[in-house]
């Protein structure tokens, strides 16, 4: 059953690119939002991650995860239009290509395959020759033996997405409160009642879950409502670089580079479970430098203009966790690990068509709480 819109806000907790997207497609469709946040919108994982847009270079085997990237990607275009409409910030998406460059000849024929496949499931994909391959991205070093160009894939500025989305949101009239010190969830033994916090209490017909890393940590949660998202920290640094040194998003062995329209280079990223703990650290940049300048010589010269480091909401299944809960009028849109910036578009969606009773969320992405007869074994565990 749908949440009306009239019977209180809509309340979101969390204001990063999952927060801010699904805000900004409730609005459209009428209901009064609010995002609540602890620290800026747009600030935490969001800010930290590095945009790529790139559901098949990602090679996932997870058939239900895959086909909802590849969905969110075919959504891309007419969302970012929407948000550059609603906000006048532009957030640079570009789907030109991900290149998938390769140093060994066991990878060149890995890569045949992986084109092979891509081709039968329908994507346009290149594989490329040592020589196109260098034509493509001179900057690489002499020892790749050739690439994937796979087509229809790219990245967006996700700094820029989030400016973006947070003037969208409050120009379609979302009441975005930031630095939030303290917020709990109220309900009674069936539903959720509103949000309680430092500013005051809210009445919530609808309570949205989008805290990221931190969702399995929201305050008058009850238990059985809890998802089991934990943090991975990943790593990255950004180089000064000239533009054009490197024409579009590449990935090489262990790392992958994404230009950026200012002259910064990404470099990224790496995965640890370590709690809370988002500290950079010498090893992790030290690794990420090593691989970058393995593969693009050229860049040994040039300045570390930024380091820094984010956490990741990850599922013992890594799969986002959307829709209901036994809470009534309580939603998750989290753990959506690496895959974040890329499912904002279907995620905003799937959750507004749960809220208005359009659709239910598929079984793959649902919330069934530990115990429970019918959850799936990679849904019932914690973390």
């Amino acid at each position: 059953m749908g949440i009306a819109f009239d019977s209180g806000d809509v309340a979101i907790i969390g204001g990063g690119i999952i927060g801010l997207s699904t805000a900004f497609e409730l609005a459209a469709r009428g209901a009064q939002v609010r995002v609540f946040d602890v620290g800026e919108p747009a600030a935490a994982a969001s800010w930290a991650a590095a945009g790529m847009l790139a559901p098949r270079t990602e090679q996932l085997h997870d058939d239900a995860l895959r086909a909802l990237c590849e969905q969110s990607l075919s959504e891309y275009p007419a969302f970012v239009q929407r948000v550059r409409d609603a906000s006048g910030i532009d957030p640079h998406l570009r789907l030109d290509g991900i290149l998938h460059a390769a140093f060994s000849r066991d990878a060149g024929a890995q890569h045949e395959q992986w084109v092979s496949g891509l081709a039968a499931a329908g994507c346009a994909a290149q594989q490329l020759t040592r020589q196109q391959t260098l034509e493509f991205e001179p900057a690489l070093a002499r020892e790749v033996t050739g690439a994937v160009l796979v087509e229809g894939e790219g990245q967006i500025d996700n700094r820029r997405l989030g400016r973006a989305l947070v003037q969208a949101c409050r120009n379609c009239g979302v009441r975005i409160h930031p630095g939030v010190r303290y917020l709990t969830v109220e309900s009674d033994a069936r539903r959720v009642l509103g949000i309680r916090t430092d500013i005051g209490y809210v009445a919530a017909g609808a309570v949205i879950n989008a805290a990221g890393a931190w969702a399995a940590r929201v305050p008058g949660v009850p238990s059985h409502a809890v998802p089991p998202v934990f943090p991975v920290k990943g790593e990255m640094l950004a180089l000064d670089v000239p533009l054009g040194l490197l024409r579009r998003t590449t990935w090489v062995p262990g790392a992958y580079l994404v230009p950026r329209a200012d002259g910064r280079l990404l470099v990224g990223a790496t995965a640890k479970k370590t709690g809370f703990d988002a500290r950079v650290t010498a090893g992790g940049i030290a690794g990420l430098l090593e691989s970058a300048i393995r593969a693009v010589p050229p860049l040994a010269g040039f300045t570390v203009s930024e380091t820094w480091a984010g956490l990741r909401p990850a599922t013992p299944d890594e799969r986002p966790f959307l829709g209901g809960t036994p809470l009534g009028g309580y939603f998750l849109a989290c753990g959506h690990y690496r895959n974040g910036i890329l499912l904002a578009p279907a995620t905003a969606d799937m959750l507004a068509d749960v809220l208005q009773g359009r659709n239910s969320v598929p079984a793959a992405f649902s919330f069934e709480p530990a115990g429970t007869k019918n959850a799936s074994p990679q849904r019932r565990q914690s973390a």
